[in-house]
């Protein structure tokens, strides 16, 4: 799994990065500071299963506090985009291209409309963010609509020539961006009825409507409105809500996500991420308590937490729709070394124990007998459909 990290330059989106992995990238108040797109882990927090069994968690990878689970995810912030980024402008197609991977994406806008569209820094409240959600809809479905484009005619041609399936060979062609059989089946065939509808009659209108069709199925956004803790900037988070009901918008303080981290790091105030709340463990200076004040004031008790744990929760868990499975036997909940409930893995929502033995190993899906579900402490088969915070234990031939 790959979460994108995407959006104009000078937004903040390598301040997320940072407030999300702890991760030193560089960030300053000018376009382009990242080129290159930079590769952290992030964690999504989950309740600990170890609760049900009254035990305390022991983490090989990722980390436990307070009864929730942190279990790593791969993040990635690319470069920024801007306006004509489908055209190449401001190296937009290789910062689309590193997007092919991703899974889900994670749009940073400033909220605070203090950056124009071209990332460049302007006076608070001067620029409407709403514009932001729009451009980026537009450069993916230009994006995904050039790709389609590719080679059109000939591609028509050959399937007229051939009688090949259409579905087949769209699937073959854009498998890269994730599209599968399944996803073109649904939408050739039941939204936009061109399934049938020979490829060498398309309209540019056709193909635009199944990129961008395309695109919502296989790049899932939530959007972080970022700097929501300057001034107005509540009126446009507001605003854009109402304006963009289809969409999951979180607002989110990554600086102030980034100082909490870094305090709690620093063990001058015990904090979980996405909390809404902090308690201070050391006498502090008056400008840390004031920056503390200030965050808890402005951002906490506004909106119940930074937003930045929420946004990666929500683009896994919601968007992705991923649930933490764990590996384990009844009456053995360690490993060799002592761990308890060392591994926690995420797994699409449907998954079957069959599923999470090739996850566990190909062995053990290759020589599979059966698995039992620790919790309920029964047995159940390949096909069995595992449930969020299942613990299973799974039998193979040796």
């Amino acid at each position: 799994m790959l979460v994108g990290l995407v959006g104009k330059p000078n937004v903040g989106k390598s301040t997320f990065f940072r407030a999300a992995t702890l991760t030193q990238v560089p960030v300053g108040n000018y376009p382009f500071v990242t080129i290159k797109p930079n590769h952290g882990t992030a964690y999504v927090k989950t309740r600990c299963v170890s609760e049900f069994f009254g035990v305390k968690s022991n983490p090989r990878t990722g980390y436990y506090v307070n009864g929730w689970r942190f279990v790593g995810i791969d993040l990635m912030d690319v470069a920024g985009l801007v306006p004509g980024a489908h055209e190449g402008l401001g190296m937009g197609n290789a910062f689309l291209d590193d997007l092919r991977q991703a899974n889900v994406l994670i749009h940073v806008i400033d909220c605070a409309g203090a950056t124009n569209e071209k990332g460049e820094p302007i006076e608070n409240h001067t620029y409407d963010p709403a514009n932001d959600i729009k451009f980026l809809e537009t450069e993916l479905d230009m994006w995904y609509l050039g790709i389609i484009d590719k080679g059109w005619e000939k591609f028509a041609k050959i399937i007229a020539q051939t009688h090949t399936d259409i579905i087949k060979a769209l699937g073959k062609q854009l498998s890269g961006l994730g599209v599968t059989e399944n996803m073109l089946l649904d939408v050739l065939g039941k939204k936009l009825k061109l399934a049938d509808k020979p490829a060498k009659d398309w309209t540019q209108d056709d193909k635009m409507h199944l990129a961008t069709e395309l695109r919502m199925l296989t790049k899932p956004m939530v959007i972080a409105a970022n700097r929501v803790d300057m001034p107005r900037a509540k009126e446009n988070f507001d605003r854009i809500v109402a304006q963009f009901p289809q969409y999951n918008i979180i607002g989110c303080s990554a600086d102030a996500e980034v100082a909490l981290r870094e305090a709690a790091k620093k063990e001058l105030i015990d904090y979980v991420p996405g909390d809404k709340t902090f308690t201070l463990k050391k006498d502090l200076n008056p400008a840390q308590k004031q920056a503390l004040e200030f965050i808890k004031k402005n951002v906490l008790d506004i909106f119940g937490s930074t937003g930045v744990q929420q946004v990666l929760d929500n683009a896994v868990f919601d968007k992705l729709k991923y649930i933490p499975i764990y590996p384990g036997s009844i009456g053995k909940l360690g490993d060799s070394q002592g761990r308890i409930l060392p591994d926690c893995f995420l797994l699409k929502q449907g998954s079957t124990a069959l599923d999470f033995a090739f996850k566990l190993h190909s062995d053990f899906g290759n020589k599979f007998i059966r698995a039992i579900d620790v919790k309920r402490k029964v047995t159940v088969g390949k096909d069995h459909v595992l449930q969020a915070s299942d613990v299973i234990e799974i039998v193979a031939d040796k």
